[in-house]
């Protein structure tokens, strides 16, 4: 897992240009990326739409050259109906929302029997006390930062605190390996803070895929800012 300092970036294809998708995913693959993050929207948990588990299968040809990891996060409402269907398109981890699972232990569980990293994601309003019963059963935390269903959102400031509260809640619990993401509004101004505040991936979507630079522009930069931080 290629990673510089104490953490790591996901590139999410959200705000990739999808005429161009298998060109662009490679571009980061080959500046270092080791993970693909792709998020599913139903319009009804969020108000927007996106893509299923076909696209999780049209990634596998780069999953396969370049060792990385595919992580869907699901921004839907009973995401169990769809788990199966991720997880057989290739699927490495699945993220669900803490706000949007009726039965979050046996999800968490159905995920990893398949043989899938389990993570729970919460909402920037969605206090870290919803994590109290089900932190261990968890691979991964993921902090969204941005009200979650739009690319290019501003960064919500109090997600630091909160990040840094969830790295003394599992340092605590003697939960380590419990891995801590941040999702929304990651720019390079922010990297370094993110970074002190304890999380370990940076999810990052249009600071990749932008009209502003190429691809390998973009990433080359992402990563100078983590030698820094």
């Amino acid at each position: 897992m290629a990673a510089i300092g104490s953490a790591q970036y996901a590139a999410s294809i959200l705000s990739a240009d999808f005429c161009r998708l298998g060109e662009q995913v490679e571009e980061a693959m080959e500046e270092g990326i080791t993970r693909i993050h792709v998020d599913v929207m139903d319009g009804r948990f969020v108000p927007n739409l996106s893509m299923g588990p076909d696209v999780v299968r049209v990634l596998q040809p780069f999953k396969n050259k370049y060792e990385v990891q595919i992580n869907v996060h699901l921004m839907i409402t009973d995401p169990d109906r769809y788990i199966t269907d991720f997880l057989c398109a290739g699927a490495d981890e699945i993220i669900v929302h803490i706000e949007a699972c009726q039965h979050l232990f046996q999800t968490v569980r159905n995920i990893r029997l398949h043989g899938a990293r389990a993570g729970v994601a919460l909402n920037p309003a969605t206090s870290l006390n919803m994590l109290e019963e089900i932190v261990e059963e968890v691979d991964g935390v993921l902090i969204m930062s941005v009200e979650p269903g739009f690319g290019g959102q501003d960064f919500i400031r109090t997600s630091l605190d909160k990040i840094a509260r969830l790295r003394r809640m599992l340092y605590g619990r003697h939960l380590d390996h419990v891995e801590i993401s941040v999702d929304g509004g990651v720019h390079l101004s922010i990297v370094t803070d993110l970074v002190k505040a304890g999380a370990q991936t940076l999810v990052s979507g249009s600071e990749i895929f932008n009209s502003r630079a190429s691809v390998n522009e973009n990433i080359q930069a992402l990563f100078a800012a983590l030698k820094v931080s």
